[in-house]
């Protein structure tokens, strides 16, 4: 089944369909990790986007169903080098074709990626279209070329929850696979759901929280009825300036309860503390990306997924500058100067990617508790 790649600048890029047969646009941008295609396929951030893997076989350890951040996968379409047809992994359910198929997601393998990622890193992430019915490339560039950017728009709202739900699951283990917490947590987190991952739910349970999660919109009353220890704000998709009712939610929030947010939580944050944002060129999407924490010499490797970042100058009068990346001197986190709230750029969670960042869920705990002993001594 041949198959087009074309982008908006007339890139043209030939290969073979997998996946569902179809057409579709969206944002075409690049992940770097080696491992985790089934992470990256139902991380609800990537809504909107073809993602395109750099490494250069995918699918070769299957699918299954436990390695899932959501209950589907949110991504616009799928870009490999070659696509695995004989998976081999004692945890595999089916293959990365069929599990496509299954969720209509349209993919293309047998182009050169290396080529494609060197021409998104020179001439920057831009709108493109997969396509097996339309084999015109001239057609499919006048099609991406009038598809409309990830600038401006609201695509939280297509992936966050329709009601509150309570979360109590932990992390994976070996021998159990995923468990349920013995008991409630001793913290009351209330989550806002951007686009949340699952493993992010998980980490926050295994780390003492009893969690609640509640839509992108909910009313900040409604979560301070709630008596939540502290409030988190999760990853999500897109452009985070048009989610001008979340930045409201946390400005109402700020001071009141403790707040920790990661990735698009991160850029919610600073725009409510007044901070700005921007597009990068081609963004940060992999499990390798360094991470310099503080003035001193304290290096992480992290996980991230992200086209959007802070402006540094815009929100140093309220926020101290607490992580930077080493790449590009990006903003990777900040701290409120005197309330309790805090957040990172990158993925903690790291789901897939690098575990080095997981102390910021200790960071967390000891946030709320520090509040609640100044509740108790007031």
């Amino acid at each position: 089944m041949k198959a087009i790649l074309a982008l908006a600048d007339g890139r043209v890029f030939h290969g073979k369909g997998f996946g569902t047969p179809g057409e579709v646009t969206g944002e075409v941008v690049f992940n770097t990790s080696m491992t985790g295609y089934q992470e990256i396929l139902t991380d609800p951030s990537y809504r909107g986007e073809i993602v395109t893997m750099t490494y250069p076989l995918i699918g070769n350890y299957g699918i299954n169903p436990e390695d899932v951040e959501s209950a589907r996968p949110h991504l616009a379409g799928f870009v490999v080098k070659e696509a695995s047809e004989c998976p081999s992994n004692w945890r595999s359910s089916m293959s990365l074709d069929a599990y496509l198929k299954e969720n209509g997601i349209v993919g293309i393998q047998g182009i050169d990626t290396r080529a494609l990622v060197r021409h998104i890193r020179d001439k920057g992430a831009q709108t493109g279209i997969i396509s097996s019915v339309d084999l015109d490339p001239q057609s499919l560039v006048a099609k991406a070329q009038a598809a409309p950017p990830i600038e401006g728009r609201d695509l939280v709202r297509a992936v966050t929850c329709a009601e509150p739900y309570h979360w109590s699951q932990g992390p994976w283990d070996l021998s159990d696979g995923y468990r349920e917490a013995a008991e409630p947590g001793k913290f009351k987190v209330v989550a806002y759901d951007f686009g949340i991952k699952r493993n992010i739910l998980r980490n926050l349970v295994a780390s003492g929280c009893d969690v609640t999660v509640v839509p992108a919109a909910t009313p900040a009353e409604a979560v301070l009825e709630m008596k939540p220890d502290g409030v988190f704000l999760s990853n999500g998709p897109g452009d985070p300036e048009p989610i001008t009712y979340a930045q409201e939610n946390i400005r109402r929030l700020l001071g009141k309860v403790p707040l920790f947010g990661i990735c698009l939580g991160h850029q919610l944050l600073s725009l409510a503390l007044g901070g700005k944002t921007y597009k990068l060129k081609f963004g940060h999407r992999g499990g390798n990306q360094p991470v310099r924490r503080g003035d001193g010499h304290d290096v992480e490797i992290t996980a991230q997924n992200h086209g959007f970042a802070v402006e540094a100058g815009s929100i140093e009068e309220k926020a101290l500058l607490t992580h930077i990346n080493l790449n590009d001197d990006t903003v990777e986190g900040i701290c409120h100067r005197e309330l309790p709230a805090f957040s990172v750029q990158y993925h903690p969670e790291a789901s897939p990617g690098p575990h080095d960042a997981r102390y910021l869920f200790g960071r967390f705990i000891e946030m709320m508790e520090k509040a609640k002993a100044v509740t108790r001594d007031a």
